[in-house]
């Protein structure tokens, strides 16, 4: 049976702060750290190289792929765990290419998470095969498929606005002159509700660290459409990716699951925290949680443009072309953001003056929205983002 929202007790939430930046680094959940202890002391001080099996630490990252595969809409054995995203996106692109040689267009769009950017044209760069990568608007992707068109790469969820790509829509206009799809769902898993196997996409990724509450640096994850599993190869082919590991053999044999998008031995420690994590959406509806998320933050838009004049919404208004934060836009947003932040209420800053703000059902509820914006409009009226100690930036925005 679903469970009603919030579910604040499930998590380690600071005394006193409203937490509106999940979007970018996930609250810590309750028995995450005795799930950590539980390896270090008991599986690795107490077993040692033995944990390998007697704990199941190799098959952890199988373990926690199915989990994930239930909340973005894939069936089981279709998602493998480990690595960052940024290998995870070198991965897909890199297999969805193989699967067009004769392509040499790579379409994203000039919104998209700077990381993918960097890594399809370095890719296409070390491939030197004279490949294009293309960056239109976000709004012009869709005119921008042609039969040229090699590969569709696109993050569902915009990282700056929270503008959300329609995956059904796109995915279907990509195929529809045979192109490849990657979805980069960072800013989208525990979000929104995802289905993959209805888009019918080729590929996704995604990041652990943020909704789905893995901690910093927790592992990423890719799918694999299952069709394509025994078709695809591998850039990366890392000894876990083998079929058969320990027979230690000279060349490489992938496996026969999407376990051949593994490449090097898993981080158990991140994997045991997140396994936890991944216990909050027990019975939990994504069609609840979405239908939360779009009242938080309509409830929030509304306040903070009754009380900030001088805030511009940069989010689209139609919640439903917007994932689960809320941006605006202001000259000094960074000075604005630290202010806020002094006064209990934690968000963030992209570049050149947008100030986050994510809605997590999970652990938000409407008196939080209240109460940010009213500290919102505190530091606006009185100016605090004035305060000399709040114009130095910070290496991490």
């Amino acid at each position: 049976m679903p469970v009603s929202l919030p579910q604040k007790s499930l998590f380690d939430l600071p005394e006193g702060v409203i937490y509106l930046d999940g979007n970018s680094l996930g609250v810590l959940p309750k028995g995450a750290v005795e799930a950590a202890q539980k390896v270090i002391q008991d599986d690795w001080g107490g077993q040692l190289i033995r944990a390998w099996n007697s704990a199941g630490w190799m098959d952890l990252p199988r373990v926690v792929g199915d989990r994930i595969a239930g909340l973005i809409g894939a069936p089981a054995g279709s998602v493998a765990t480990g690595d960052t995203l940024s290998i995870k996106v070198y991965q897909a692109l890199a297999a969805a290419l193989d699967l067009r040689p004769e392509r040499k267009v790579v379409l994203s769009d000039a919104g998209n998470f700077p990381s993918d950017l960097y890594i399809a044209q370095g890719l296409l760069d070390t491939m030197g095969r004279g490949h294009v990568l293309k960056t239109p608007n976000p709004e012009d992707v869709v005119a921008a498929i042609s039969d040229d068109v090699a590969v569709v790469m696109l993050t569902q969820v915009d990282y700056r606005t929270g503008r959300m790509h329609d995956m059904q829509a796109i995915t279907a206009r990509a195929h529809e002159v045979g192109a490849v799809v990657i979805w980069d769902l960072a800013h989208s898993a525990g979000a929104v509700p995802v289905d993959l196997t209805g888009c019918n996409a080729e590929f996704a990724v995604g990041c652990t660290y943020k909704y789905l509450n893995g901690g910093p640096g927790a592992p990423a994850f890719i799918y694999v459409r299952p069709d394509l599993v025994q078709v695809i190869r591998p850039a990366l082919a890392g000894w876990l990716g083998h079929d058969a590991p320990f027979a230690m053999e000279p060349n490489y044999r992938p496996a026969m699951s999407t376990e051949r998008m593994r490449v090097g031995t898993p981080a158990i420690l991140q994997l045991a925290v997140l396994q936890q994590a991944l216990t909050v959406w027990n019975d939990m509806d994504m069609a609840d949680l979405r239908a939360a998320s779009i009242r938080l933050s309509e409830l929030f838009i509304t306040e903070v443009e009754r009380r900030c004049p001088d805030l511009t919404l940069v989010s689209p208004r139609d919640p439903k072309n917007r994932g689960s934060q809320v941006s605006f836009a202001f000259e000094h947003g960074y000075a604005a953001m630290q202010a806020l932040i002094d006064l209990g209420v934690i968000g963030d800053f992209r570049a050149p003056n947008i100030m986050r703000f994510g809605f997590t059902p999970l652990y938000v509820d409407e008196d939080d929205v209240v109460a940010a914006a009213e500290r919102l409009e505190e530091v606006m009226r009185e100016n605090l983002w004035q305060n000399p100690k709040y114009q130095t930036v910070s290496r991490v925005t």
